[in-house]
Parts: C-alpha cells; sequence; structure tokens
C-alpha cells in the first residue's frame, strides 16, 4: 500500500531547493532582467500607439419605417466601410471597447424624392463623425453614396407550401405539418402579381427525422416581390408505424338480378401500417374489397385475384393474404 510518510522527506527536499533558488543571485538577476523587459516593453508600445495610423471599420447600416406595400427593388446594403486616421491609442479603443452604432434612415423623410433616392456622401459623413472622436480624421467612405430604389406595389394574400425533402427515419412517418401563418401577404407590382399563387419555403432538406421539429423558415425570393411577414414557423409532427390485420369481406358489385359471388373464403386478412396514434380509429369497416361482374367475366384464371377498392388515406404498406381466392358464381331461384 502506498505510504504517504514516505513522500514528505521528498516534498521537504524540493520546497527546500525553491526556496534556495528564490534567494538566490542568480534568480535575482532573473526577475531584475524580466522587470526591466517588461518596462521597455511599456514605454516601447505607448511610444508606438502614440503615432498616427490608419484602420478600417464596417459600421451598419439601417433603413427604418418602410411601409408594407413598399418593394425595394435595389437592395440596401447593411453595412458600409470606412477609413480613419487617428493615434494607435484611439484606434484600439475602437476595436476592443467600443461598439458602433447601425446608422440609421428614416424612410419617410425620403419617399417625397421620387422612387430612386440617392443618399449623398456629406450626409453620411455627418451621420459617421457623430460616432466618432474629434481627434479621428474620416479618410474615406465606400460606397460613398447610398441608393435605393423602390416601387409602391398592390398586395394580395396566398398561401404557404411545403418545399423540398423530409425523410423520417425508420419505422416513422411524417404525419402532418403545420405553417404558422398559413398564408402571408405578398406586395409586388400588378405583373409580378398575377403569377404569384403560393408562397414556397426556402428548399429543406431534412434525413432521419424522428421527432417533432419545428424552426423559422424564410420564403424563395421571387425579383420585384416582398412576403409579410418574411419568415413563419414550421412545425413538422412525427409518428412511428405500427403493424395492424383486420378481416374484410369480398363483395361482388353490379351482378345481375339472381346471381351472387361465392369466395372461398368469403373474407380475407387485411394488413398494414399505420401511425400509433391512430392505430384504435381504424377497423374492417374503413376499407373494401369489391369485384365486379365485368371483371369476372373477362378473368383468365381459375382464382380470382382481390384488390383494395376503398381504403383510408392515412395507412400504408397494405397487403392482402391470400392475394387470390376461388369462386363460382351461384344462380339463386326466384324462392331463394
Amino acid at each position: 500500500m502506498f505510504d504517504f510518510k514516505n513522500i514528505k522527506p521528498y516534498a521537504r527536499l524540493v520546497l527546500l531547493k525553491i526556496r534556495y533558488f528564490m534567494l538566490s543571485q542568480r534568480c535575482r538577476e532573473y526577475l531584475i532582467f524580466l522587470f526591466f523587459t517588461l518596462v521597455s516593453f511599456g514605454f516601447w508600445a505607448l511610444q508606438t500607439l502614440d503615432e498616427v495610423f490608419q484602420t478600417d471599420f464596417r459600421i451598419p447600416i439601417r433603413l427604418k419605417n418602410v411601409p408594407k406595400d413598399i418593394v425595394l427593388t435595389a437592395e440596401f446594403p447593411e453595412d458600409i466601410q470606412v477609413q480613419v486616421e487617428d493615434r494607435g491609442t484611439v484606434l484600439l479603443n475602437y476595436m476592443l471597447g467600443r461598439t458602433f452604432f447601425p446608422v440609421t434612415f428614416d424612410f419617410q423623410d425620403y419617399q417625397e424624392k421620387g422612387p430612386r433616392v440617392i443618399i449623398p456622401t456629406n450626409e453620411l459623413q455627418k451621420r459617421i463623425s457623430s460616432q466618432l472622436n474629434v481627434s479621428t480624421r474620416l479618410l474615406s467612405i465606400r460606397p460613398d453614396t447610398l441608393e435605393f430604389i423602390y416601387t409602391r406595389a398592390k398586395g394580395k394574400k396566398i398561401p404557404v407550401r411545403m418545399n423540398g425533402k423530409i425523410q423520417p427515419g425508420r419505422q416513422y412517418y411524417i404525419s402532418h405539418f403545420r405553417f404558422s401563418p398559413d398564408s402571408v401577404m405578398v406586395y409586388a407590382p400588378e405583373e409580378v402579381l398575377k403569377t404569384l399563387d403560393h408562397a414556397y419555403i426556402a428548399e429543406l432538406d431534412l434525413d432521419d427525422v424522428t421527432d417533432t421539429l419545428s424552426q423559422k423558415v424564410s420564403f424563395v425570393p421571387v425579383k420585384g416581390a416582398k412576403f409579410v411577414p418574411p419568415v413563419v414557423d414550421l412545425s413538422i409532427f412525427v409518428d412511428m408505424y405500427s403493424e395492424k390485420t383486420v378481416e374484410v369481406p369480398v363483395t361482388g358489385t353490379d351482378f345481375p338480378a339472381g346471381k351472387v359471388l361465392r369466395t372461398f373464403p368469403s373474407k380475407v386478412q387485411v394488413s398494414f401500417q399505420v401511425g400509433l396514434k391512430r392505430f384504435k380509429d381504424v377497423s374492417a369497416r374503413d376499407f373494401q374489397i369489391s369485384v365486379s361482374y365485368h371483371d369476372i367475366m373477362h378473368n383468365k384464371g381459375d382464382k380470382l385475384p382481390l384488390k383494395l377498392t376503398r381504403m383510408p388515406g392515412f395507412v400504408d404498406h397494405v397487403r392482402i393474404a391470400p392475394s387470390e381466392v376461388d369462386y363460382l358464381i351461384e344462380q339463386q331461384s326466384e324462392n331463394d
């Protein structure tokens, strides 16, 4: 068994060596050298940062209070790049401790200027300079002129539609999906508006989905059109398959008077997969196996092939056993 008492002498020896080294002349020389190195670095950094430098920043810009029926046909940029000049200490403050607020323009201030609005350079400079130190020189702005083009469009309400591929996991299926809201307003010039009957979401590609999903989705962009709201909530509901079997009778249809179809067996088993949520709701009454007199007359085999003529839309992988039966057409008397 490990004995901690054996470590004490070695630990004491190590501590003594460290203590002798810290009190030694060599250690003092190292510490003095390190101190003067740090002092020298500090003086060098202060001297360097006191010099004038040039650097670039990106400042966000926003266009607010745009009416719903206004469609911007030329995209308004999200930010602009500015080049400034100042001492290194001021620029370092911009980089580390200061966040630029978005430069905001109000649409209502420019709508009287027509469908094409140009924001001049001097107005940009005024708004950007208000966020800079007095000592900072604004050298350049890219782009130096902001422009947006808009049109006042008509609108209509259209339903939201799915777009893409959703692949459920093994033994699962997509029971349904839901959009919230399920319809959106679209604003566009009249010639574009006529072509829009649905708002398709951006294409989805989901694999192995085994649980309910909820996410925000945008729309496939349409040139000259604006969707309000620009995003909707999509919920995808998943259910697990279960196997079920019911007995369904075979019936004949369109038989002449006095003739009756007899099959052997008279009932067959119908097996299918259904979601757990609807397992108890489905029964034999939801299925029908009918054979018309016309089909029997044109049947060339000894057995009668069967197929479902009615079944619920929410079942899958349906199988009939047996798929063929023996049969005869019985002529009934008037008394019968």
